[in-house]
Protein backbone atom coordinates (compact mmCIF):
# COMPACT_ATOMS: atom_id res chain seq x y z
CA UNK A 1 0.00 0.00 0.00
CA UNK A 2 1.38 3.23 -0.65
CA UNK A 3 1.18 6.08 1.16
CA UNK A 4 0.78 9.89 0.36
CA UNK A 5 4.86 10.73 1.03
CA UNK A 6 5.49 7.86 -1.40
CA UNK A 7 4.03 9.39 -4.17
CA UNK A 8 5.84 11.03 -6.66
CA UNK A 9 5.28 14.85 -6.24
CA UNK A 10 4.37 15.92 -10.13
CA UNK A 11 0.63 17.04 -9.06
CA UNK A 12 2.11 19.31 -6.66
CA UNK A 13 -0.48 21.67 -5.18
CA UNK A 14 0.02 25.58 -5.02
CA UNK A 15 -1.14 26.71 -1.59
CA UNK A 16 -3.71 24.08 -1.55
CA UNK A 17 -4.90 24.77 -5.10
CA UNK A 18 -4.57 21.80 -7.77
CA UNK A 19 -2.67 22.45 -10.91
CA UNK A 20 -5.99 21.83 -12.21
CA UNK A 21 -7.83 24.21 -10.49
CA UNK A 22 -5.29 26.83 -11.54
CA UNK A 23 -5.23 26.55 -15.18
CA UNK A 24 -9.16 26.43 -14.72
CA UNK A 25 -8.97 29.89 -13.10
CA UNK A 26 -6.34 30.89 -15.82
CA UNK A 27 -8.78 29.77 -18.08
CA UNK A 28 -11.80 31.84 -16.70
CA UNK A 29 -9.27 34.59 -16.78
CA UNK A 30 -8.68 34.90 -20.32
CA UNK A 31 -12.89 34.20 -20.97
CA UNK A 32 -12.96 37.08 -19.00
CA UNK A 33 -10.17 39.33 -20.69
CA UNK A 34 -12.36 38.44 -23.67
CA UNK A 35 -15.51 40.08 -22.28
CA UNK A 36 -13.61 43.26 -21.30
CA UNK A 37 -12.35 43.77 -25.21
CA UNK A 38 -15.65 42.89 -25.81
CA UNK A 39 -17.04 45.61 -23.66
CA UNK A 40 -13.97 48.15 -25.54
CA UNK A 41 -15.51 47.61 -28.71
CA UNK A 42 -18.87 48.12 -27.63
CA UNK A 43 -17.98 51.61 -26.24
CA UNK A 44 -15.67 52.36 -28.92
CA UNK A 45 -18.51 51.62 -31.77
CA UNK A 46 -21.15 53.35 -29.94
CA UNK A 47 -18.47 56.28 -29.83
CA UNK A 48 -17.80 56.10 -33.46
CA UNK A 49 -20.80 55.25 -34.84
CA UNK A 50 -22.60 57.61 -32.64
CA UNK A 51 -20.07 60.62 -34.04
CA UNK A 52 -20.42 59.86 -37.69
CA UNK A 53 -24.59 59.29 -37.55
CA UNK A 54 -24.27 62.60 -35.68
CA UNK A 55 -23.29 64.43 -38.77
CA UNK A 56 -25.54 65.99 -41.16
CA UNK A 57 -24.60 64.32 -43.90
CA UNK A 58 -25.29 60.73 -42.91
CA UNK A 59 -28.79 61.65 -40.71
CA UNK A 60 -30.82 59.26 -43.02
CA UNK A 61 -27.92 56.33 -43.17
CA UNK A 62 -29.83 53.54 -41.57
CA UNK A 63 -26.79 51.26 -41.36
CA UNK A 64 -24.80 53.76 -39.35
CA UNK A 65 -28.08 54.28 -36.97
CA UNK A 66 -28.27 50.57 -36.52
CA UNK A 67 -24.39 49.96 -35.67
CA UNK A 68 -24.51 52.91 -33.37
CA UNK A 69 -28.13 51.25 -31.64
CA UNK A 70 -27.62 47.61 -32.01
CA UNK A 71 -24.05 46.91 -32.13
CA UNK A 72 -22.91 47.79 -28.70
CA UNK A 73 -26.15 46.07 -27.23
CA UNK A 74 -24.82 43.09 -29.15
CA UNK A 75 -21.09 43.09 -27.93
CA UNK A 76 -22.63 43.39 -24.31
CA UNK A 77 -25.00 40.92 -24.79
CA UNK A 78 -22.30 38.61 -26.17
CA UNK A 79 -20.06 39.02 -22.60
CA UNK A 80 -23.18 37.46 -20.61
CA UNK A 81 -22.24 33.59 -20.95
CA UNK A 82 -18.45 34.55 -20.51
CA UNK A 83 -19.34 36.29 -17.42
CA UNK A 84 -21.48 33.68 -15.79
CA UNK A 85 -18.99 31.09 -16.62
CA UNK A 86 -16.14 33.14 -14.69
CA UNK A 87 -19.49 33.77 -11.80
CA UNK A 88 -18.81 29.83 -11.30
CA UNK A 89 -15.61 29.63 -11.05
CA UNK A 90 -15.34 32.56 -8.89
CA UNK A 91 -17.63 31.01 -7.22
CA UNK A 92 -16.50 27.38 -6.75
CA UNK A 93 -12.92 28.18 -6.00
CA UNK A 94 -14.05 31.25 -3.47
CA UNK A 95 -12.21 33.81 -5.36
CA UNK A 96 -14.83 36.32 -4.15
CA UNK A 97 -17.23 36.28 -1.15
CA UNK A 98 -20.27 34.50 -2.70
CA UNK A 99 -22.74 36.77 -1.04
CA UNK A 100 -20.95 39.62 -4.18
CA UNK A 101 -21.20 37.15 -6.75
CA UNK A 102 -25.28 36.72 -5.81
CA UNK A 103 -25.45 40.29 -5.71
CA UNK A 104 -23.75 41.43 -9.10
CA UNK A 105 -25.26 38.54 -11.22
CA UNK A 106 -29.15 38.69 -9.49
CA UNK A 107 -29.07 42.43 -9.49
CA UNK A 108 -28.07 42.65 -13.61
CA UNK A 109 -30.07 40.16 -14.52
CA UNK A 110 -33.27 41.05 -12.85
CA UNK A 111 -32.62 44.72 -14.08
CA UNK A 112 -32.05 43.83 -17.56
CA UNK A 113 -34.96 41.31 -17.60
CA UNK A 114 -37.03 44.37 -15.89
CA UNK A 115 -35.68 46.18 -18.31
CA UNK A 116 -36.85 44.54 -21.36
CA UNK A 117 -40.08 43.66 -20.13
CA UNK A 118 -41.36 46.90 -18.09
CA UNK A 119 -39.66 49.37 -19.73
CA UNK A 120 -38.70 47.79 -23.24
CA UNK A 121 -34.84 48.48 -23.31
CA UNK A 122 -31.99 47.20 -22.13
CA UNK A 123 -29.40 49.88 -21.83
CA UNK A 124 -29.03 50.00 -17.97
CA UNK A 125 -29.29 45.65 -17.52
CA UNK A 126 -26.64 45.85 -19.76
CA UNK A 127 -24.49 48.34 -18.13
CA UNK A 128 -25.15 46.13 -15.18
CA UNK A 129 -23.55 43.55 -17.01
CA UNK A 130 -20.26 46.07 -17.71
CA UNK A 131 -19.64 46.26 -14.52
CA UNK A 132 -19.97 42.52 -13.26
CA UNK A 133 -16.83 42.10 -15.82
CA UNK A 134 -14.61 44.35 -13.97
CA UNK A 135 -15.59 42.76 -10.85
CA UNK A 136 -14.28 39.51 -11.73
CA UNK A 137 -11.32 41.07 -13.42
CA UNK A 138 -10.03 42.40 -9.85
CA UNK A 139 -10.72 39.24 -8.56
CA UNK A 140 -8.35 37.26 -10.79
CA UNK A 141 -5.81 39.56 -9.95
CA UNK A 142 -6.04 39.62 -6.58
CA UNK A 143 -6.12 35.73 -7.01
CA UNK A 144 -2.88 35.71 -8.75
CA UNK A 145 -0.97 38.53 -6.65
CA UNK A 146 -1.61 36.50 -3.43
CA UNK A 147 -0.28 33.13 -5.25
CA UNK A 148 2.66 35.69 -6.47
CA UNK A 149 3.51 37.19 -3.21
CA UNK A 150 3.10 33.70 -1.33
CA UNK A 151 5.46 32.23 -3.82
CA UNK A 152 8.56 35.14 -2.81
CA UNK A 153 11.43 32.87 -0.81
CA UNK A 154 10.82 36.27 1.95
CA UNK A 155 7.18 35.08 2.45
CA UNK A 156 7.53 32.00 3.10
CA UNK A 157 10.54 32.52 5.75
CA UNK A 158 10.09 32.84 9.42
CA UNK A 159 11.05 36.12 10.97
CA UNK A 160 13.66 35.70 12.94
CA UNK A 161 12.98 36.81 16.67
CA UNK A 162 16.54 38.21 18.67
CA UNK A 163 16.56 39.15 22.25
CA UNK A 164 17.64 42.58 22.84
Amino acid sequence: MTTVSDQPSQHKSQHGFAPLAIARIKGAQRANQIAIYLIYAAIFAFVVFGTIASIKAFHDNQLLYQLFYNLPYALVALTIPITIYDALVVYRYRLNQPSMIAMSIGVSTIILVGGLIFADTAWLGLSCWLGVAFLFKVSFKRFFNFLEVADTPDANEEPEITEA
